[in-house]
């Protein structure tokens, strides 16, 4: 294959075909609902149809500006402190959505046993009480 030239013999820009982001994985489907919601959301800033979550980020056209924009979007919909560098790091769906899941899980307080108090304690007698 060549390159379309202009008469000038420089590469004419506007000849050359529109880039179609593919991806060298085959299409895994998001399997919970932290994996649907990371698609969903890579989907609308990628502007893309599908994504798996095998799919690398920058691969599918992804880049820092369009990863602030899903940095901002996913702290808005798990209410997750992720530093933005992580999204560099783990740039599948299926490694974000752990980290996400991990994350969340960890900030929620361990549900705590409700101590039984006996109602005696607390109870006066009827000559205890003020006179009314």
């Amino acid at each position: 294959d060549t390159l379309p030239l202009t008469p000038n013999g420089k590469i004419d820009r506007n000849a050359l075909p529109t880039p179609n982001p593919t991806t060298t994985t085959t299409y895994t489907a998001p399997e919970t609902a932290t994996q649907e919601k990371i698609a969903a959301l890579w989907c609308e800033v990628l502007d893309l149809d599908r994504v798996g979550i095998e799919d690398n980020f920058f691969a599918l056209g992804g880049h820092s500006l369009l990863a602030t924009q899903v940095h901002s979007r996913l702290r808005a919909a798990f209410d997750v402190d992720l530093p933005l560098s992580r999204l560099f790091e783990l740039p599948t769906i299926a490694a974000l959505a752990t980290e996400v899941e991990a994350r969340t899980d960890a900030a929620r307080p361990a549900p705590t046993a409700i101590k039984r108090i006996q109602r005696t304690a607390y109870r006066r007698r009827a000559s205890e009480l003020p006179d009314q």
